[in-house]
């Protein structure tokens, strides 16, 4: 995996899998199953690690075209080594999906704050940088996942102290979840943690 401190100067159109990727995976596995939706999904690897490591029936989006067509080639490896693969679809946050589709959501967003002297107009800029506030892709997605969610159903979502802590809390519990601290890991720029919600 990649060093989180490294993604900036990686010449890459497709995240590939960091320390918050791990962390998602460690907080989703074990904790999911049925139909479970990971946004974002970049490479597919935490797609890829649900699908090998649960019995969840795993899809996969991106809005990134990139993205979408690394974790379709990661799905179909899986599926000629004789492993469950993963469906991918190319969409923004929850748009594509059905009302009450998943019985769990995990997304790694972007959540970087914006570094105007660093900024980069390219796919990997989209994949980190989460606007001004580094919630500019969080807060809509708070909004709308309960839509997709069964009754019951968890989101699995990865919150850095770089983005605000409290902030992202406060907008989850406007939209009526709950919060629970699965995993949680410190680094000397950030800390990382996975919420569960519900």
């Amino acid at each position: 995996m990649t060093d989180l401190a490294e993604r900036r100067g990686m010449n890459t159109s497709v995240y590939q899998p960091a320390e918050d990727s791990g962390l998602l995976a460690q907080a989703a596995i074990g904790r999911v199953s049925g139909r479970v939706l990971e946004v974002g999904t970049g490479s597919g690897w935490v797609a890829q690690q649900l699908a090998q490591k649960t019995d969840a029936d795993v899809v996969a989006s991106d809005l990134n075209p990139h993205a979408c067509r690394q974790a379709a080639e990661r799905a179909a490896t899986l599926r000629a080594e004789g492993e469950r693969g993963f469906d991918v679809v190319r969409g923004n946050l929850v748009d594509p999906f059905r009302d009450d589709s998943f019985d769990a959501v995990a997304f790694n967003p972007p959540y970087l704050p914006e570094d105007l002297e660093a900024a980069r107009d390219d796919w990997m800029e989209v994949a980190l940088t989460g606007g001004e506030t580094g919630r500019e892709i969080i807060d809509p997605f708070l909004d709308t996942v309960g839509r997709v969610l069964k009754p019951g159903g968890t989101v699995f979502l990865l919150v850095s102290s770089l983005t605000g802590y409290d902030e992202v809390l406060a907008r989850a519990e406007k939209n009526g979840f709950g919060h629970d601290v699965v995993v949680q890991e410190s680094y000397p720029y950030e800390t990382l943690s996975v919420l569960a919600l519900k």
